[in-house]
């Protein structure tokens, strides 16, 4: 593909835990080999129980997130209940593999993650329209080295600040290593309160706590 597309890059993970689910990506976009944004917004809520995490073209995955946000939305008014993680992942699906984006189809990889009366899940959905159901998933260039972090510290029944640490844990190790991932935290909890997205300065007190290397030197 042409190198003068903008592109998240990327590093985009999803973790199911017990009571919910954690998401989370980083900031920046490139075009090539330039940064071209540092504030990027890749995590989107798509409902008070579900959240979408994007990577690809940027277009393509800002109308994705449009076209999905639209419909859960129509789907609540006619059924008065929110729709099932499992039912949001089949329609964006759906949606991919019917063809559109920038070059036919949608040059993106997405997460959708979120909770239901069957709790917590996240699906990874590829530009084909697959979409498969983990424990985690990551997405992207930096997915590589997040998915490292991933393997090493997942375990079963996690508690929320667990979680969450993990998730940074592995974007920072993505952040670390590549150059299409970098310039901060984005991440989200969604249980049964709803969609909460920590701020700037709470993922970076968290990072500061498991004394992660975050981009800047500390002061002593």
């Amino acid at each position: 593909m042409a190198d003068n597309k903008l592109k998240t890059g990327t590093t985009t993970i999803g973790i199911v835990y017990k009571d919910g689910v954690v998401m989370a990506t980083e900031h920046r976009a490139t075009m090539g080999n330039i940064i071209a944004h540092k504030d990027v917004q890749k995590l989107f809520k798509i409902d008070d129980n579900i959240g979408l995490t994007v990577a690809g073209l940027v277009g393509d995955a800002q109308i994705l997130a449009r076209y999905i946000k639209a419909e859960l939305e129509l789907y609540k008014l006619k059924k008065g209940s929110p729709m099932s993680v499992k039912s949001a992942a089949t329609l964006l699906s759906n949606i991919m593999r019917s063809g559109g984006g920038a070059y036919g189809y949608y040059y993106v990889g997405l997460i959708i993650g979120g909770i239901d009366t069957t709790g917590g899940h996240v699906y990874s959905l590829d530009a084909a329209g697959g979409s498969i159901s983990d424990d985690y998933v990551s997405i992207g260039s930096g997915s590589v080295f997040a998915y490292g972090v991933l393997e090493d510290h997942f375990k079963k029944e996690m508690s929320k600040d667990e979680t969450i640490d993990l998730a940074i844990r592995a974007l920072n190790a993505a952040m670390r290593r590549d150059s299409a991932s970098g310039d901060g935290y984005a991440v989200s909890v969604i249980d049964k309160d709803g969609f909460r997205e920590l701020t700037a300065e709470e993922a970076l007190e968290r990072a500061e706590a498991m004394d992660l290397r975050i981009g800047y030197v500390r002061q002593k």
